[in-house]
């Protein structure tokens, strides 16, 4: 036997599954397994740190949920989710439990609920990647592989991006190796993986990001984002806990200081926090649908209630104006970056409650109304395209194809975020503003964009911030659309 096949594997005490039928105390034995597998992985990390290579492999394992029914009884057909559709055995595996415990109590007592069966708590056999376990403990930094005495994959195991089963949320019929079906749509080592990336890509930290989410692709809404946090501080009736820029940076008070980081994140994040997640998190995504889908592919896994995208378009009716808005109702889908997860042929319904609450914000923060209301915003096709400069090309082909469609707007990031929010059951939806209209002479350059970024950048994301206030005071199954929800669908959320 050779040094890098270890004879024995040292695991925590391994405890028989229990079961529940009060959610909390599911979740706090969750949390004392994750724990417990956790603290085992950091002693025995930092112990071969110091004592050097450890005699057998170390590992621990993820906890799980697991679920049984026997019967085909229907719940209640207007939920979207809460419930397993035929009798099977179901399971997940669970990964931070205090960070996504207000969730998982809810989605074990609808569970519960609607079947009136217990739910298992217990130990997965998938192990634990050690990266991912010490990534919450600043005090423990895993090296890179080679900097150690010995090679840390020998020993401990890191994540295996072949188990993450990315496709369960492609609604596809996937099954587990012992049987069983998904009980939720990302196991622990996918969520795992997009932790990190948030935390790299944001430079927040995952606990601080908001049910609400709004994605914009311009700078200039971050700076009436931060005035409007600091006027909600201010306002100790507003019910704004805390603004929390990159580098974790908290302000509790409207005066404080939000230092910007020497180098910014490639996607840099802001927080409005309410209390239980209430508030409003705003994300420069910055420009393309690489972009879009990487902070969404990543989002998605806090499950939050609504994201929208709030940023700038090509105009492309010559009725038109800069600062006009745009709210789309269908996307043209030529980013290309979810080609292989969603066809461009499913189509991306538009969903009843964002639109309205986009519409109602509008008429509130412009004060127009009905037929007045056209004069100003239009609701159409919104074209996303992967070529940010398109209009240099022969223009036969895209405008051609962008007649056809009845598109009235162009952008590069819309359709990728609507549909990965359809992919991800995320509710979704688009209001853009006007800010050039290429096809009619009037390009996007400073002098031309000067008053229109003075104008209209506040008041469009304040239609966006209202939008999302109006979505916050709906129940949750309203929100969640029945449209979202493929023929084999996960019980949670």
């Amino acid at each position: 036997m050779t040094l890098s096949e270890p004879t024995e594997i040292h695991t925590p005490p391994m405890t028989a599954p229990e079961a529940f039928t009060d959610p909390a105390r599911a979740v706090q034995r969750l949390t004392k397994l994750y724990a417990e597998a956790v603290a085992f992985l950091g002693e025995n990390f930092a112990k071969a740190m110091t004592e050097g290579r450890p005699a057998g492999r170390v590992r621990a394992f993820y906890p799980e949920i697991r679920f049984a029914t026997s019967t085909f009884e229907l719940a209640d057909s207007r939920l979207s989710f809460g419930h397993v559709a035929q009798p099977g055995v179901y399971s997940t595996t669970i990964t931070r439990p205090v960070l996504f415990g207000n969730y998982l109590e809810q989605q074990i007592k609808l569970l519960i609920q609607n079947h009136n069966v217990p739910v298992l708590i217990g130990v997965s056999d998938t192990p634990m990647p050690l990266h991912f376990a010490m990534a919450n403990d600043a005090a423990i930094s895993v090296p890179q592989e080679g900097a150690a005495d010995f090679h840390l994959r020998d020993v401990f195991d890191v994540p295996d991006l072949s188990t993450t089963n990315d496709d369960i949320v492609n609604g596809a019929g996937f099954h587990y190796p012992d049987g069983s079906a998904p009980l939720a749509p990302f196991t622990a080592q996918r969520v795992d993986y997009s932790l990190a990336r948030l935390s790299h890509y944001t430079a927040t930290a995952p606990d601080h990001f908001q049910n609400h989410v709004l994605f914009t692709n311009y700078q200039f809404y971050v700076e009436e984002f931060e005035a409007y946090a600091r006027k909600m501080l201010a306002d100790p009736d507003s019910g704004y806990t805390a603004f929390v820029g990159p580098g974790n940076t908290i302000l509790t008070t409207a005066d404080g200081d939000l230092p910007v980081p020497a180098k910014l994140p490639q996607m840099p994040s802001y927080h409005l926090k309410r209390e239980n997640g209430a508030g409003i998190t705003l994300v420069n995504i910055g420009v393309g649908p690489s972009n879009a889908k990487t902070a969404t592919d990543h989002i998605a896994v806090l499950r939050p209630h609504a994201w929208l995208m709030v940023g700038h378009c090509a105009g492309l009716r010559n009725s038109q104006r800069l600062g006009d808005f745009v709210l789309a109702h269908a996307y043209l889908r030529e980013d290309k970056v979810l080609d292989d997860d969603l066809p461009v042929w499913v189509p991306i319904p538009p969903l009843a409650e964002i639109q309205i609450a986009l519409e109602n914000a509008v008429a509130a923060v412009t004060e127009l109304e009905g037929y007045e209301l056209k004069r100003i915003m239009r609701t159409g096709t919104v074209a996303s395209l992967d070529n940010r400069n398109w209009e240099l090309r022969d223009q036969t082909g895209p405008v051609q194809r962008l007649s056809q469609s009845r598109a009235i707007a162009l952008d590069m990031e819309s359709a990728t975020i609507a549909a990965n929010g359809f992919r991800f059951r995320v509710p979704y939806g688009t209001l853009l503003c006007v800010s050039d209209k290429p096809l009619h002479g009037e390009l996007k350059l400073p002098g031309m964009a000067s008053d229109f970024y003075k104008t209209q950048v506040s008041r469009h994301l304040m239609i966006g911030i209202r939008a999302m206030e109006r979505l916050r005071d709906m129940p949750l199954e309203r929100i969640h659309s029945r449209k979202l929800r493929s023929f084999e669908e996960t019980a949670f959320l």
